[in-house]
C-alpha cells in the first residue's frame, strides 16, 4: 500500500506485546523460571545434558520468552535432553512432568508478584497516548495469562483497543510464537489485514512470528543496556530495531513527543 510519494503508508494498526514491550515484566517471569529450574536441575542430574543453572538472560530468550508456560518448559527441557512425561493440566508444582515445571513457574511468578507490583515503561505509555491521537488502533499480545490483570494495574489497558491473552489463546486453540496465531487474531479483531499491520516485539520467537505471519512492518524492541540483543533481532526479521517505543512511533508514523 503506497502514499502520494515513494514512502509507503504507516501500517493503519499495530500489535504489541507485552512484556518487555508495554510492561517491565519480563524480568519478573525470567527470574521464576530461574526458580522453577534451578530447583529441580539436581534432581535431573542423571538425564541432563549439563547441569548448568538457568540462565536468566540467555536462556531465557532463546528458549521461553514468548512462549506459553508449557511450551517453554518444553523448549528448554528438549533443549538440555531432560525427557518428562507431559502431565496434566492441574497437576501440582513439581520436577517430575512437564507441567509440573510450568506449575512451578507460574507459583514462583505469583510470589514474585507481591513483592514487585509491574510497572509499565514511561516510553510505552507514551507511545500508546500518541498512536491514539494519530487514531492508530493498538493491540497488546502476550502468552500469558496474567496479561489483563498486570496492563490494568499498569494503568496501560486503557490506552488500548484490545487485549490477546494467554486465556484467549487457550479458548481459541491458539498456537503459540514463533507461530503468528496470536498476532493474526489481534490483527483481526483490530479490523486490519497482517500486511496493513505492525508487530512490535522484544522476543526472538516473537519477531519470527511477525514475519511468518506477513506483517507488513516487525519492529524489534532493545531495551537491554549494551543493546545485545539487536544483531539477534534482525538476524529473526526485524526491519527495524529500535530501543524505546517513541522512536518507533516517530520513525514509522511521524509523531513527535
Amino acid at each position: 500500500m503506497k502514499g502520494h510519494g515513494a514512502r509507503p503508508a504507516p501500517p493503519r494498526a499495530v500489535v504489541l506485546d507485552t512484556d518487555g514491550v508495554l510492561i517491565d515484566s519480563a524480568a519478573v517471569h525470567a527470574a521464576a523460571w530461574k526458580t522453577a529450574f534451578d530447583g529441580c536441575l539436581p534432581g535431573w542430574a542423571d538425564r541432563a545434558g549439563n547441569g548448568e543453572p538457568f540462565d536468566a538472560d540467555a536462556d531465557y530468550r532463546r528458549y521461553v520468552d514468548g512462549r506459553s508456560r508449557y511450551e517453554g518448559a518444553a523448549a528448554f527441557l528438549a533443549a538440555r535432553g531432560i525427557r518428562l512425561p507431559a502431565g496434566t493440566p492441574d497437576g501440582r508444582p513439581g520436577c517430575d512432568t512437564v507441567r509440573a515445571v510450568a506449575a512451578r513457574k507460574e507459583q514462583a511468578f505469583r510470589d514474585a508478584l507481591r513483592v514487585r507490583p509491574v510497572t509499565a515503561f514511561r516510553d510505552a505509555s507514551r507511545a500508546l497516548a500518541a498512536l491514539r491521537s494519530l487514531s492508530v488502533p493498538a493491540a497488546a499480545v502476550s502468552a500469558s495469562r496474567h496479561a489483563r490483570a498486570l496492563l490494568a494495574s499498569a494503568g496501560t489497558d486503557r490506552l488500548l483497543t484490545t487485549v490477546v491473552d494467554g486465556e484467549d489463546a487457550a479458548g481459541l486453540g491458539l498456537a503459540g510464537k514463533p507461530d503468528p496465531a496470536l498476532f493474526l487474531h489481534a490483527a483481526h479483531v483490530l479490523g486490519v489485514r497482517p500486511q496493513d499491520c505492525a508487530v512490535v516485539e522484544d522476543a526472538l520467537a516473537g519477531v519470527l512470528a511477525g514475519r511468518r505471519g506477513r506483517f507488513g512492518l516487525v519492529v524489534g524492541v532493545d531495551r537491554t543496556p549494551d543493546r545485545r540483543t539487536t544483531e539477534a533481532l534482525r538476524e529473526h526479521g526485524a526491519h527495524l530495531v529500535v530501543t524505546d517505543l517513541m522512536e518507533c512511533v516517530e520513525a514509522v508514523w511521524g509523531a513527535g513527543p
